[in-house]
């Protein structure tokens, strides 16, 4: 039960600040406000939204559930989690992340959050080929070198 709670407190937090607090900064500061109605960029953009919504969600439960620890890379998972989501890619979390905020970017038809949006996927490649892989490597070693195998890490295979 801790776990779950820690899981949902860091994630929260990871949720409020990168994928709420900062595109909000970014549209106070490009001056776009709410669209007075809503057509079909709005309606498009919160069905995608909460698709990612649905997707971190899920990546958030498994981890707590299956992996005993949370997506905080100070708290991570006890064990190798390769179910849920992550059967499909290796990272689901940020596809989540991506996709909510390409949402947030449909809604609001800002440039300043495309850019925004970009700016979040480069970092998170980054952070995945330089920490999270090479981590992962050395506390699961040929666990999860079996499973990058069998598991791309962004594109889910056909």
């Amino acid at each position: 039960m801790f776990v779950t709670f820690r899981a949902i407190t860091y994630a929260t937090l990871f949720v409020a600040f990168l994928l709420v607090y900062l595109p909000s900064r970014v549209l106070l500061w490009s001056g776009i406000v709410r669209p007075s109605a809503m057509q079909a960029p709005q309606i498009a953009g919160i069905v995608i939204a909460s698709i990612g919504a649905a997707i971190a969600v899920w990546c958030i439960v498994t981890f707590a559930w299956i992996g005993k620890g949370t997506p905080a890379p100070f708290d991570p998972p006890r064990r190798l989690v390769v179910r849920g989501p992550y059967r499909f890619v290796r990272n689901p979390m940020y596809i989540g992340g991506a996709l909510a905020l390409a949402g947030a970017v449909l809604f609001y038809r800002s440039l300043f959050l495309l850019a925004y949006g970009c700016i979040f996927l480069l970092a998170a490649c980054l952070f995945v080929l330089f920490y999270e892989e090479p981590t992962l490597r050395r506390t699961f070693g040929p666990d999860y070198e079996a499973y990058c195998h069998r598991v791309h890490r962004w594109l889910p295979r056909i």
